[in-house]
């Protein structure tokens, strides 16, 4: 079935003329292919501080794995991780958790093994594998700068699971089954690819849309006046809720489509730019309140 991308993006409501807080995605977005954020996306961030507008970061990543990037950037905002599932605060207590039920646990781990896609867990702050030599482990050790605890069975910790995550190499294979696990567990979870190689599974509210929308609470901010940007189909919830959607230039066709307008890729300092072409000219005057003046404007790619 051939998809209007056209017609998916004349469905977004108009784009506000004001930003007060910017919900951005990690990995894809903020930071470039080596993980590390550049001179460009600090000063950025730090403009953004200058001009009153209030940053905050959602990841699929575990709390350990998002809570330096908080540091770096001097955020004293709320933050998001495991796709919206947990929801900190700047010093990293829990302010919110969905986990999984049992059940969806079993049966999503049941379907990644017959598919021989790797699995891990994350339970509260703890990553759990069952095959520490698995091929994208390390990877994602390296990435998140955080040590998993090997089991040899995830039967015994299948309550409390904040999110599943299935790796693999075969990028058509997560795709398919990216629809497949989605439509087992409808009403139960959500299923969304946060890369190619990554698969992620959470509770049914825990998207990044979910995500956006707490963090808004927290700071007092309608959605009408947040930007969202992100690369990948578990940025789509948010984008799709937000004041202006922005889509990196590395997102495929299909996520551009669901996004007020596109930015440079994030290995060429498309956040940077996305700031200090959409955001940061939409900064809010000093004499406006924080509700009922936001005025919008149509999108445009």
């Amino acid at each position: 079935m051939t998809i209007d991308l056209d017609a998916v993006h004349d469905t977004l409501a108009p784009m506000a003329k004001t930003i007060r807080l910017v919900v951005s995605d990690i990995d894809g977005t903020l930071v470039g292919p080596d993980k590390q954020l550049s001179p460009a996306t600090i000063s950025a961030a730090q403009a953004l501080q200058r001009a009153g507008i209030a940053l905050c970061l959602v990841s699929s990543r575990s709390a350990p794995g998002v809570a330096p990037f908080v540091s770096a950037l001097h955020l004293q905002t709320p933050y998001a991780a495991l796709n919206g599932g947990m929801v900190l605060s700047a010093k990293g207590d829990i302010l919110s958790s969905l986990t999984l039920s049992a059940s969806a646990c079993s049966a999503a781990c049941d379907m990644l093994d017959v598919h021989h896609v790797d699995a891990w867990l994350f339970r509260g702050h703890d990553w759990l594998v069952r095959d520490p030599a698995a091929p994208y482990v390390g990877r994602e050790q390296r990435a998140v700068k955080l040590t998993p605890k090997v089991v040899p069975d995830f039967k015994p910790y299948y309550d409390g699971v904040g999110k599943i995550m299935g790796s693999s190499s075969d990028y058509p294979l997560l795709e398919r089954l990216e629809i497949e696990i989605g439509a087992m567990l409808k009403g139960e979870a959500s299923v969304h690819r946060s890369s190619n190689y990554y698969l992620d599974i959470t509770h049914r509210d825990a998207n990044k849309g979910y995500a956006a929308r707490a963090l808004a609470k927290q700071l007092g901010i309608d959605m009408s006046e947040v930007a969202c940007i992100g690369d990948m189909s578990n940025d789509v919830p948010m984008l799709k809720i937000a004041g202006l959607g922005i889509a990196m230039g590395n997102a495929s066709e299909e996520i551009r489509a669901q996004a007020h307008v596109s930015t440079g890729r994030n290995d060429a300092d498309g956040w940077a730019q996305a700031m200090q072409e959409y955001v940061l000219p939409r900064a809010p005057s000093p004499n406006a309140s924080s509700r009922g003046e936001t005025q919008n404007e149509e999108p445009s790619l």
